[in-house]
């Protein structure tokens, strides 16, 4: 922030009660009219301006978003790219609590699953996302980026959206990029505290599920109780695989490490009791948040932000799910109720430090950001498939324990020099993001219904037959126990450079230099104990009767003293490494050839290495490593012509490129707890290359009144879908990825800002605006296959294209329609606002079937209300916030579908949630 942005907001600091609507770094608000001309210190800071913006405080690559010349500082007017920009009140309007749920209310943009973006329809996995024009990368396996339902609205300065590429973005751009702003120096020194309850419908002051744990859970910290057990530690340290252990101690090694020994801390009473809780409590959340500035020379300002918060939610899901005859979907062979309650604790942080001298900004961001989610399931239900009579009822269980962990810390200057004419951006940043998932158990109990016995002597089967038993002997239908344990570490270093000279008017020309080096580890472990007779023992006890009692009470000292108790190890390589190093360089001119036509033209040149390798001196003959080495040239331009003062015209094209991602090529099993289904790398993909082609018509009505007009179109080569794995579809949904042979996706965006003065009414509207913002998406997109004889890569072996892809189709992830509504009215002499918020998307592939239909969704259409209020009690400026979200209870919708029936795959009902919140200021 240069010397001339903080007189600015001084300005506008000093203005607020005429123009109340500026956004402080601590308070939030946007522009909502124009300043006084006559104003002596307007004139003081050169800004006598027909319309003043406060322009957001966006970090990128190149420096601004508004080439020097331009008339309007706007910044979605003003640029010569294609973009929307969130301002801090533009969040707060949305009430939304994380960057997810903000940035769905954007244009062509929606969110699938937990914080997952699609730009205009396209998946995460071409969408790329950026805080202060540096990557980040994931801890999440299933999420190409940071799902970003884990950034706090209150450290976030500003969000970028940009749908047309520009060769200062990396080459990785599908739908778009999403560049996050942390905050930075505040216009004052400030401290907020806020805190907020929730209520939900299905889940607060009901019965719901868990299990110990920890004492430390509720804070989103495991205590130790989590950790790999100590035998188990011991055998993946010594490398010995495990059909080399020894079953059980000898008189001549006592001390041997044994599969006994190992089995035996498998199953700890803690964390696999499921617990049923009765009234789970509300959802809470609370927020510090405090920044200060300091002159510490002539015009050397030192800035300060700090903020911690803590959010604790739980949600309770009764999710059916079915499974059928691949051929008749009316012959339900199986239908089973999960009923789920999750536990998501989020502790993040941010420390930021920024130094302002002159027209020269460094800024020091340091975030920290843990997601917890504790997660108790019961799934009760019917399978006609097994047992020997007429089928038989299960319970599964499964406790598991999902932490994932960002650290960042970020150093970012800009410069200029010469007078004005140059402009130096540097930029580097370090981050590690961790994922870990240990003891994560399933017990399946079963009853087969089976009470005849085979012959007399059969004394154990009407007892098994008619009760329900975990079965640990490995040769039964029923046997599925399994405890596993998944530890990811990802590092990325990067750091860029970006030159800008703007020593002629009306034309910027910058050249620059990037380099990203992201590193991740990926261990992923699945063990099954295995409890079969000791014929060395006189114990006359069918192993199934252990199998009546709880799983922590199942193997202990008697079970091993009197049974061969084994253990299983079912994943053949448990240890991935990864690399994907890039360099990028390139060069771009913003040129405003006359004061009407603006032209935005660059190249971006990327070398890049890609790897999965297993760990040195493991060998296999299998298609499970990748070695990518590809280069790209990546050209990109946009013209756009104000026609009329009011009125401009953009025209775009660009080639851009999206890798797999590591999630993608790991052949390891993740689970995902939202989707409830498991997902398995292909190590086979290869790039995606894009042409995008883009055309706008944009009007200004005045302020921030607009309405916009698109229509898009993308051809897409070797795109990568997501696809269920095998044949059966119809319940084991397991879903690894594939590349198609082409695609295309087009498609046309409305969207109209417009503000009505209500002032003329007198009264309580005096200093009231009613604000409309609506927009529109229609997208359609269809698969090519020129080639049905052709053999796709799969992680199942090659298979023919027509069995995997089928022409027509549209690509996963795309609504037809997306759509926002937001009507509300704002005060101009305080914060008081109220809005209704209307957020639609059609039906959506979410997997694609492998010679089964694909796996449908179906978001509809969701209401919320949020409103805030300023009040002035107990002589602090308090702020009252109340939402409700989901008003109508939208329930969620996943199932497959064909002409002989439906069914569900990930149903449930959403509840409603009703939240208060405060926030005091001092």
């Amino acid at each position: 922030m240069s010397t001339g942005k903080r007189l600015a907001g001084l300005l506008l600091l000093t203005s607020s009660l005429t123009f109340p609507t500026f956004a402080h770094a601590q308070d939030q608000g946007t522009p909502q009219g124009n300043e006084d001309a006559e104003d002596p210190l307007l004139e003081a800071v050169g800004a006598a301006q027909e319309e003043e913006y406060d322009e957001p405080e966006v970090s990128i690559p190149g420096g601004g978003i508004i080439v020097t010349g331009r008339r309007s500082r706007d910044p979605v007017r003003g640029s010569t790219q294609v973009l929307n920009v969130l301002t801090t009140e533009d969040i707060a309007r949305t009430g939304e609590g994380d960057i997810a749920g903000a940035l769905s209310r954007v244009t062509g943009l929606s969110v699938v699953g937990e914080g997952r973006v699609f730009v205009r329809g396209l998946g995460d996995r071409y969408s790329l996302a950026l805080l202060n024009g540096l990557p980040l990368p994931s801890p999440e396996p299933l999420s190409r980026v940071v799902p970003l339902d884990i950034f706090p609205t209150n450290v976030i300065a500003s969000s970028l959206v940009q749908k047309t590429y520009s060769a200062n973005y990396p080459g990785e751009f599908g739908g778009g990029v999403i560049n996050l702003t942390t905050r930075a120096i505040p216009v004052e020194n400030f401290l907020t505290v806020s805190m907020s309850g929730e209520y939900d419908s299905e889940t607060t002051f009901e019965n719901g599920l868990t299990y110990f744990g920890s004492d430390w859970d509720s804070f989103g910290f495991d205590n130790g109780n989590r950790d790999i057990p100590s035998f188990l530690q011991q055998a993946i340290d010594s490398g010995i695989p495990f059909d080399q252990l020894p079953l059980d101690a000898t008189p001549g090694d006592p001390n041997a490490l044994t599969k006994e020994a190992i089995a035996g801390q498998l199953l700890p009473t803690n964390l696999v009791t499921l617990q049923r809780q009765d009234s789970l409590p509300a959802n809470m959340s609370a927020n510090l948040t405090g920044g200060a500035s300091f002159e510490i020379g002539d015009g050397t300002y030192l800035g300060i932000i700090a903020t911690a918060g803590y959010q604790n939610q739980r949600q309770n899901r009764s999710v059916r799910n079915q499974r059928a005859s691949i051929d008749d979907f009316s012959f339900v062979t199986e239908d089973s109720t999960n009923f789920i309650t999750d536990e998501n604790v989020l502790v993040n942080g941010l420390l930021s430090f920024g130094l302002d001298f002159g027209e020269n900004t460094i800024r020091w961001t340091n975030l920290y950001i843990r997601d917890t989610l504790k997660t108790a399931r019961l799934a009760e239900g019917f399978d006609v498939t097994l047992g020997s009579q007429a089928g038989a009822d299960l319970l599964r269980q499964r406790t598991a324990w999902f932490e994932r962990q960002l650290i960042d810390t970020q150093l970012v200057g800009e410069f200029e020099f010469g007078d004005g004419a140059f402009q130096l951006d540097t930029r580097a940043g370090y981050a590690r993001t961790d994922r870990e998932a240990p003891f994560n158990t399933q017990i399946l109990y079963a009853r087969s219904n089976d009470t005849t016995p085979d012959e007399p002597a059969d004394s154990f089967r009407n007892v098994l037959g008619s009760n329900f038993i975990a079965y640990f002997d490995g040769n039964n239908e029923f046997f599925n126990q399994t405890v596993s344990f998944d530890d990811l570490k990802e590092e990325n270093y990067a750091a860029g450079v970006d030159l800008t000279w703007s020593g002629i008017d009306s034309f910027d020309l910058t050249v620059g230099y990037a380099y990203s080096d992201t590193d991740r580890r990926s261990e992923s472990r699945i063990y099954s104990p295995l409890i079969r007779p000791d014929l060395r023992t006189d114990v006359d006890i069918e192993p199934a009767i252990l199998g009546l009692r709880k799983p922590g009470d199942i193997i202990n000292g008697a079970t091993i003293a009197g049974f061969n108790v084994d253990v299983l190890d079912f994943v053949d390589f448990p240890v991935f490494d990864a690399l994907l190093e890039v360099h990028g360089a390139y060069g771009q001119a913003r040129w405003l050839p006359t004061d009407t036509i603006t032209v935005d033209i660059g190249v971006r040149y990327e070398d890049a290495t890609q790897r999965v390798t297993l760990p040195e001196g493991q060998a296999t003959t299998l298609p499970v490593e990748t070695n990518l080495e590809n280069d790209y040239f990546l050209p990109g331009g946009t013209i756009t012509w104000e026609v009329v003062p009011d009125l401009q015209l953009r025209v775009a094209a660009s080639k851009t490129i999206a890798r797999p991602q590591f999630r993608e090529l790991v052949d390891q099993i993740y689970f995902d707890p939202i989707s409830n289904r498991d997902f398995r790398g292909n190590a086979q993909l290869i790039d995606s290359e894009f042409l995008n082609l883009e055309g706008r018509a944009e009007y200004y009505f005045g302020g921030r009144n607009r309405v916009s007009l698109a229509g898009f179109y993308k051809d897409i080569e070797n795109p990568i879908e997501p696809i269920i794995l095998g044949g059966s579809g119809t319940g084991d949904l397991t879903t690894t990825y594939a590349n198609a042979p082409e695609a295309t996706l087009y498609g046309a965006e409305l969207e109209l800002v417009y503000g009505f003065d209500l002032s003329n009414w007198g009264g309580f509207f005096e200093t009231k605006e009613l604000l409309v913002i609506a927009n529109y998406t229609y997208t359609d997109s269809e698969l090519s296959i020129p080639d049905a004889n052709a053999l796709v890569p799969t992680v199942v072996g090659d298979v023919p294209v027509s069995i995997v892809f089928e022409e027509g189709n549209p690509l996963v992830g795309q609504s037809d329609h997306v759509a926002n509504f937001q009507i509300g009215f704002e005060d101009f002499d305080k914060t008081q606002q109220a809005f209704l918020l209307f957020n639609y998307a059609s039906e959506r592939v979410t997997t694609r079937g492998f010679a089964t239909p694909d796996v449908i969704e179906n978001p509809g259409l969701v209401v919320d209300f949020v409103t805030r209020s300023d009040l002035d009690a107990l002589g602090l400026p308090l702020q009252l916030s109340l939402e409700v979200r989901n008003i109508f209870g939208r329930d969620n919708f996943e199932f497959l579908e064909n002409e002989t029936g439906r069914i569900e795959v990930n149903t449930f009902e959403v509840g409603t949630r009703f939240q208060i919140g405060l926030q005091a200021k001092f």
